[in-house]
């Protein structure tokens, strides 16, 4: 019996912005969001997608969903391809992935009750036809989130950020997809709200066998949530492990700096930080070699001139870095 297919793939996916030319016969500039992305999730598995901000972690997401055309690569739903369908062929797919926004406010119409929220996928998609449905559907949808009931009445002001967010993921939830992409869900709630969604997200996925693309900065939250991560930094990924060998062995220097910027729980436990010299370099013009080498603190001439490709480590481990020993060993 073989392998499961996983319900997303992605292949070496690219995304680049063209800049406007300031004068007739300047050479065409383009912003390198994505430069050749490839992953899979597969069925009930939560990925998380780890960068700073800028990384283009956001824009794989929207890419994936359709709301931007790739510039190359391919994305797989199921085994289908659906980067290159047209809108009218797309649609009826767009029901089987949805997405959590950052801002819960931004995203929920102000000027409609929630029961208008919710009603609006389900009317799209001919889930429910008549008054009693849609008033059914919508109140198995505020419990799923742990609402309640009265609150189909109310208009998105009349919540806290992280019970707008339940709105937010009510309304994902509402067409039964296979795959949330969560862009960075939680990043602008409290901590305490924060920790409320994450173990939200963790019960509807063993629920509902849900795959979830969870896009974040924040690696104290992927620590209690996902299955495996994958790192980016300036538009590829530089490391890719399941979440037990990524937390216990970090292998690529920019994987390790940002662990070490997280939180210890005891304040008693000691952790040296590793504080990272200079910028990000410009997506626009990407430095030779490897990306990260302006910044890392093992760098070696092979780093300035040859880009690294993403090589197992480990069984469960991969990492596109030139270093032949895990720095620090």
């Amino acid at each position: 019996m073989g392998e499961a297919r996983p319900v997303i793939e992605v292949v070496g996916l690219k995304k680049y912005f063209p800049l406007p030319r300031r004068y007739p016969g300047q050479p065409v500039s383009r912003v390198h969001a994505v430069d050749g992305v490839s992953f899979t999730i597969g069925r009930g598995e939560t990925l998380a997608l780890v960068g700073e901000s800028g990384c283009g972690k956001s824009t794989v997401g929207r890419t994936i969903l359709g709301l931007l055309k790739p510039t190359a690569g391919e994305v797989r739903l199921d085994g289908e391809r659906i980067d290159s369908l047209s809108a009218g062929r797309l649609r009826p797919l767009r029901r089987r992935m949805q997405v959590v926004f950052q801002d819960p406010f931004s995203s929920l119409n102000p000027r409609l009750r929630v029961r208008e929220i919710l009603a609006e996928p389900l009317a799209n998609f001919s889930l429910a036809r008549t008054r009693g449905e849609f008033s059914a559907r919508i109140a198995g949808l505020l419990e799923k989130v742990r609402l309640p009931a009265d609150a189909a009445a109310r208009f998105p002001h009349e919540f806290s950020g992280g019970q707008r967010q339940r709105i937010g993921i009510a309304r994902a939830l509402a067409t039964a997809p296979e795959v949330i992409i969560c862009d960075e869900a939680v990043s602008a709630l409290d901590v305490s709200v924060k920790a409320q969604i994450v173990n939200l997200l963790a019960d509807l996925q063993d629920e509902l066998g849900l795959s979830l693309l969870f896009i974040t900065h924040d690696l104290a939250i992927v620590e209690h949530l996902t299955h495996r991560v994958a790192v980016m930094y300036l538009g590829r990924i530089v490391e890719e492990a399941d979440r037990r060998s990524l937390f216990a062995r970090p292998w690529h220097p920019y994987t390790q700096a940002l662990l070490s910027a997280v939180p210890v729980p005891d304040p008693a436990a000691s952790r040296r930080r590793t504080i990272l010299k200079g910028d990000v370099p410009s997506p626009i013009a990407l430095p030779t070699g490897c990306r990260f080498h302006t910044r890392c603190p093992h760098a070696f001439a092979r780093c300035r001139t040859e880009e690294p490709e993403l090589r197992p480590v480990g069984d469960t481990q991969r990492v596109a870095c030139h270093l032949e020993v895990r720095p620090g060993e």
